[in-house]
């Protein structure tokens, strides 16, 4: 069966790709939006519209959804709208503890299963020069919480759960769901 990841996001495809060699990506064009839910539960609702919108399209073929949301103080900080607010993200963070969400959702013509892994992250104090230069560079711009795990060393200083959740697929739990559906050998 043919699995399709329903997702642009170029480090889902990267760890996806350690799992299983062969997949398609075609990103899901499903709404993003959702209001009253906890972090996690957003994280999952999201995780499960993106499957279900590729899925409609190709009910033949195995879909995998994910979506990751950064919450801080049970807020949930997206994805940063510009450089300012990318700043303000990354100082508001600084010397503090922050949870981050991975839903996850496979769809199949045999079933399907959903879930959200969460892992929590401490980041160091981060002067202003290291975030203006870390915000020039433009990697913070695409990503939930205006930052990357694997960006750079000197922004966590520690963490407890998956690396890969944090990054943006819980590679572990999508490995034990691809094994369930016959699709990781």
């Amino acid at each position: 069966m043919k699995l399709i990841l329903a997702s642009a996001s170029p480090r889902r495809k990267e760890i996806l790709s350690r799992l299983i060699g062969d997949f398609e990506v075609i990103p899901s064009d499903a709404e993003e939006k959702t209001e009253g839910l906890s972090p996690r539960d957003t994280a999952e609702t999201l995780a499960v519209r993106k499957a279900e919108s590729v899925f409609a399209r190709y009910p033949g073929c195995a879909v995998l959804g994910a979506d990751t949301v950064v919450a801080f103080e049970n807020c949930i900080l997206g994805k940063p709208k510009d450089e300012a607010d990318a700043a303000k993200t990354l100082a508001r963070l600084s010397g503090k503890k922050h949870e981050v969400f991975t839903g996850w959702c496979l769809i199949a013509p045999c079933g399907r299963a959903s879930g959200a892994e969460r892992s929590e992250v401490e980041f160091n104090a981060l002067s202003e020069a290291f975030i203006r230069a870390y915000v020039e560079s433009g990697k913070p711009l695409d990503k939930a919480g205006s930052y990357g795990i694997q960006d750079d060393k000197r922004i966590v200083k520690r963490y407890e759960g998956s690396f890969t959740n944090i990054v943006g697929l819980p590679e572990e739990q999508i490995k034990i769901q691809l094994e369930k559906f016959g699709l990781y050998k």
